[in-house]
């Protein structure tokens, strides 16, 4: 049986630790749309994302100082 007590809070529930909500993108327009919720949402990019998309994706995140949960992910090992 499941005891009470072992849920989320409703305010902070499905928020990461450092307190931003994850958005998954996938190009770089859909980095354009954080830029009004930069400090609430950050950006985690999709798992089947190139490289060539990724580097693009990054530089255009630094530009509008979004946060990225994944900077390093496939673009460490190919380069």
């Amino acid at each position: 049986m499941v005891k009470i007590g072992y849920g989320s809070d409703k305010t902070t529930k499905h928020q990461r630790p450092n307190k931003f909500y994850t958005f998954p993108v996938q190009n770089v327009a859909d980095v354009e749309l954080l830029l009004t919720n930069n400090r609430t949402y950050a950006a985690e990019i999709a798992h089947a994302v190139s490289f060539k998309t990724r580097k693009a994706i990054l530089a255009r995140a630094a530009q509008l100082d979004v946060k990225v949960t994944n900077p390093n992910a496939r673009v460490r090992k190919q380069e």
